[in-house]
C-alpha cells in the first residue's frame, strides 16, 4: 500500500487546484456516454461535484489506514444505494474518473499514475459493491415528520419516525436526508440527536445555511406530516463502553446533535465516568439547546455543561472559540474526547488538543466539512 499511496497522492497534486473542472468533466463524460444516468442526480450539480471530490480524496488518503479504508468504503457503498447505484455503474464511473484525471494532469500524467488509480479504483469499487450487497436494509427509509420546532432564527429541531422498518443506528452516527417534496434527489448528512429508543423516533438539529437548499427546506418549509427519506447510518463517533476514562464533549452550534445523542446513551448506564460538555456558538441565541442541557446536568451529577460565545461580548459565560475555552480547563491528558461542529471549529479544537498533548487515539470527531 505504501508505493500505491505515494503514487495516488503525488498524482493528485497535479489536478488538486482544478478540482471543480475535474468534477465537471467527470460528470460530462458519464452523462454523454450514459444519458439515462442523469436522472439519478439532482438538477443542480454544484454541491454534488464538491462531494464527489471529497469522497475520492478521503478514499485515497485512507489507503494509509487499511481498517479505516475498509469500513469507510463499505459504509459508502451502503449509502450509495439511495442513488440506485448498480454494480455495472462502477465501470462507467471508473472510466470517466481516469479520463478526467488524464485530461487535467496533462503531460505530467504517467503510465504509473494511470495504473495506480486504476488499481485503487478497482479496490474501492469492490469494497463498495460488497458493502451494498451485504446490506439487508432498504436503500432508504421513508420517515414521517412528527414535530418541527424552531429554536432560533435559522435552527429547527425535527423529530421523525421511519415508517416501514426500524432504522438501527448507534448514538453519534449520521445519515443522509432528502426532502423529496421540496428538493428531490438532493441529499445532505445530519447526525441523529438522540440515542435509539423504543418508539423508533429520530431527532435532527438543522441550521439553514446561506445557499443550503436542503437545510433551508428542512428549517423553513418542512411541516408536520411531511415525508423525508433517510439513508443508511454511517460514522464511527460512538461510545466505547469498555473505556473507564472520563469524557470531554466539544460541540459547536448544531454539532451538538451527536453529542446530545451520546449523552442520552450515557444516561442509561453511566455511573462512574465524569462527562464535561463544552457547547460553543457565536451568540447566546445560537445556544439553542442550552436549557435542555442544563436540565440534564441538574438531573445527572456526573454531567457538567460549559457554554461559550465567540461573538457576544454581553454573554455572561465563557468568551471565545469553544476549542480555546476547553484549554482553560483540564488537565485533559487521560480523557476520551468527542468533537463535533463546523470544519473550522473542529480544526481549531483538534489543534488545541494536540498542543495539550491529548493522544489522537482518544479523539473522535464529526464535522460538517472537510478536515
Amino acid at each position: 500500500m505504501g508505493n500505491l499511496s505515494r503514487l495516488l497522492k503525488e498524482s493528485w497534486t497535479l489536478v488538486e487546484e482544478q478540482q471543480d473542472k475535474v468534477a465537471g468533466y467527470f460528470y460530462a463524460r458519464i452523462f454523454l456516454s450514459n444519458p439515462h444516468l442523469r436522472n439519478l442526480f439532482p438538477v443542480t450539480m454544484d454541491v454534488q461535484r464538491a462531494r464527489l471530490l471529497g469522497a475520492i480524496v478521503t478514499a485515497v488518503q485512507s489507503l494509509d489506514d487499511p481498517d479505516r479504508f475498509e469500513e469507510y468504503l463499505r459504509q459508502l457503498g451502503k449509502d450509495h444505494r439511495k442513488f440506485h447505484v448498480e454494480p455495472e455503474h462502477y465501470d462507467v464511473v471508473g472510466g470517466a474518473l481516469l479520463e478526467a484525471l488524464r485530461t487535467f494532469a496533462g503531460e505530467a500524467w504517467s503510465i504509473e499514475y494511470d495504473q495506480a488509480w486504476g488499481d485503487a479504483y478497482n479496490v474501492i469499487a469492490k469494497k463498495m459493491i460488497a458493502g451494498a450487497e451485504a446490506d439487508t436494509n432498504p436503500a432508504y427509509w421513508h420517515a414521517e415528520v412528527l414535530t418541527h420546532e424552531r429554536r432560533a432564527k435559522d435552527i429547527a429541531v425535527i423529530t421523525c419516525r421511519p415508517l416501514q422498518y426500524p432504522l438501527e443506528f448507534r448514538a453519534g452516527q449520521y445519515v443522509s436526508v432528502e426532502a423529496p417534496r421540496y428538493q428531490p434527489r438532493l441529499w445532505r448528512t445530519y447526525s441523529m440527536a438522540n440515542a435509539p429508543n423504543k418508539e423508533g423516533t429520530i431527532e435532527f438539529h438543522v441550521r439553514a445555511l446561506g445557499a443550503g437548499w436542503v437545510s433551508s427546506a428542512l428549517v423553513r418549509r418542512v411541516q408536520v406530516g411531511d415525508l423525508l427519506r433517510v439513508a443508511a447510518p454511517m460514522g464511527t463517533m460512538s461510545l466505547d463502553r469498555k473505556s473507564t476514562r472520563d469524557i470531554v464533549c466539544v460541540a459547536g452550534g448544531t454539532g451538538l446533535a451527536p453529542i446530545k445523542a451520546l449523552i442520552e446513551e450515557l444516561t442509561r448506564y453511566n455511573r462512574t465516568r465524569w462527562v464535561h460538555v463544552f457547547f460553543g456558538a457565536k451568540d447566546r441565541d445560537d445556544l439553542y439547546d442550552l436549557p435542555e442541557l442544563n436540565k440534564l446536568a441538574a438531573r445527572y451529577p456526573w454531567l457538567s455543561v460549559v457554554p461559550a460565545c465567540s461573538d457576544d461580548k454581553n454573554f455572561v459565560g465563557e468568551q471565545g472559540n469553544v476549542g480555546d475555552v476547553v484549554a482553560r480547563y483540564g488537565p485533559w491528558g487521560d480523557h476520551d474526547f468527542f468533537v463535533s461542529g463546523s470544519s473550522s471549529m473542529v480544526k481549531n479544537t483538534l489543534r488545541t488538543l494536540a498542543e495539550l498533548k491529548v493522544p489522537a487515539v482518544r479523539i473522535k470527531y464529526d464535522t460538517f466539512g472537510d478536515i
